[in-house]
């Protein structure tokens, strides 16, 4: 039974747990979605949304709340100032976690943390021709080594 085991501890003491709290919490409000391993997402969108719940107050006390757990004036004012008008007529869940996979060097499972109503940013298509572009280089430069190879080995063989 699981009584009394309220909480996630995540293998850490107490201040470093909560000093990767707060790291998480100020890449998560700078950049509006992680990548990080889902024990992680899961213990800190409550603190998340917590915050987001007292910006939305719009108080100096709760900008002072959230400045100990945000220690970055410059994502706090970014906080309060365009992430709370985004969530205005929303009461909770700010935050979604999507599932990626599985990291590669100890199959942890990974999740993308983002805030909910993030704004959709444009793909460049700059990427797509350049990816198009090395694979047309990709099959006729590898036809032109199977020939070199074939070559040689004619070479060798006579």
């Amino acid at each position: 039974m699981r009584h009394g085991r309220a909480g996630f501890k995540l293998g850490r003491l107490t201040a470093h747990r909560w000093a990767m709290f707060r790291n998480l919490l100020v890449a998560l409000f700078r950049h509006e979605r992680i990548m990080t391993t889902e024990a992680k997402a899961k213990a800190m969108r409550g603190l998340a949304d917590q915050m987001v719940t007292l910006a939305k107050r719009d108080t100096l006390h709760a900008r002072r709340q959230v400045l100990t757990m945000v220690p970055d004036p410059a994502v706090v004012k970014k906080l309060f100032d365009t992430i709370v008008a985004r969530f205005g007529d929303r009461h909770g869940g700010y935050t979604r976690i999507i599932k990626a996979g599985t990291r590669p060097g100890d199959r942890a499972p990974v999740v993308i943390l983002e805030l909910v109503d993030r704004p959709d940013v444009p793909k460049e298509k700059g990427k797509k021709d350049a990816k198009a572009e090395r694979a047309s280089r990709g099959d006729s430069a590898g036809a032109g080594a199977a020939k070199g190879r074939r070559k040689k080995a004619a070479a060798a063989a006579s």
